[in-house]
């Protein structure tokens, strides 16, 4: 990287900036119910900006943001390519073009084929990875992944990098979880909170489809949506004691290294936030801005642990890259 010119790391911090605002915008499409909106693809009821009413302002507008992060990650990754001296840099900018290119062709295909949910859990879940690459990106170009970093000592087991990776693969299968409840139907399969029908665990073998819902489903199908929702709450759990464990952990050994404490409290609190507007999904039956915003804290969730993990490993290892 040109260490005179900060300009392509605040482009960075632009692009994931940018990324978070479409992930929002995301899920404002699906917490709207505005996925169908627009009925075709690329173009929206044949025209390039079709009247911003409705449903059509969420779906269009996602679009138009979609737009928007792919033609920075386009301008990112050229100017990667011709700035950038580390190889793994550049690729990476490559990587994370190919990724929005992909995200947008599954963006497509979640409207052709009227949201199937593999698709649309796929869109959702690949919306993360790009998230992180952007991320990523942004803390490589910064001028303190120059400088070398103070060493961290990693005796303890088990050791922190591979506590910090475990705890981000968590919360990344925990935001997969999430994908497959919004895109199943599965978010008030359970109607209550903190409890699952008045029980710890939702009591399977008794449970029957109100008779009176506007939308009756088989039997069969509304004890999976439970199975998938309460999944979600109980892996929620095991996100919640490993950030704990995390957060522990640095603060008891690594207090000093701003570098790892900033982000870890960061994750920590996001992390009490979030269980905090997963209840209010349920209390308000999933009001559009609290759903939205749960979807908005969960992706800054995995940013924080991205950034958390990578320090830590690159100031625990002995070659700096």
């Amino acid at each position: 990287m040109d260490v005179d010119n900060p300009w392509l790391h605040r482009f960075a911090v632009l692009t994931a900036a940018a990324t978070l605002f479409l992930i929002v915008a995301g899920g404002l499409v699906t917490s709207t119910g505005s996925g169908l909106a627009v009925p075709d693809w690329p173009l929206s009821y044949g025209m390039v900006f079709p009247p911003m009413v409705g449903g059509i302002f969420y779906e269009h507008g996602h679009r138009m943001i979609a737009t928007f992060v792919g033609f920075l990650t386009t301008v990112l990754a050229a100017w990667l390519w011709r700035r950038e001296k580390r190889q793994w840099v550049r690729r990476l900018g490559l990587l994370a073009l190919a990724t929005v290119a992909l995200q947008g062709i599954l963006g497509g295909l979640t409207v052709l084929y009227l949201l199937p949910a593999p698709v649309s859990v796929a869109h959702a879940c690949l919306a993360q990875t790009f998230f992180c690459l952007t991320v990523s990106i942004a803390l490589f170009t910064s001028a303190e992944w120059q400088r070398r970093p103070p060493p961290v000592a990693d005796a303890g087991r088990p050791s922190l990098r591979g506590l910090c990776l475990a705890t981000v693969a968590a919360v990344y299968a925990q935001l997969l979880l999430g994908a497959v409840m919004r895109h199943t139907e599965a978010g008030l399969a359970i109607p209550d909170f903190p409890l699952s029908f008045g029980h710890l665990v939702p009591p399977f073998s008794s449970l029957s489809v109100n008779p009176t819902a506007p939308f009756p489903i088989p039997l069969e199908e509304y004890r999976n949506r439970v199975l998938i929702h309460f999944a979600h709450r109980a892996w929620a759990v095991a996100v919640a004691l490993l950030v704990g464990w995390t957060t522990c952990r640095l603060l008891k050994t690594h207090r000093d290294h701003r570098a790892l404490v900033r982000p870890v409290l960061l994750m920590a609190g996001l992390v009490v936030l979030q269980v905090c507007l997963g209840a209010f999904v349920i209390w308000t039956e999933k009001a559009v801005p609290v759903a939205t915003a749960h979807v908005a804290v969960g992706a800054s969730i995995l940013a924080s642990g991205v950034v958390l993990t990578l320090r830590t490993w690159r100031m625990t290892k002995a070659e700096i890259v």
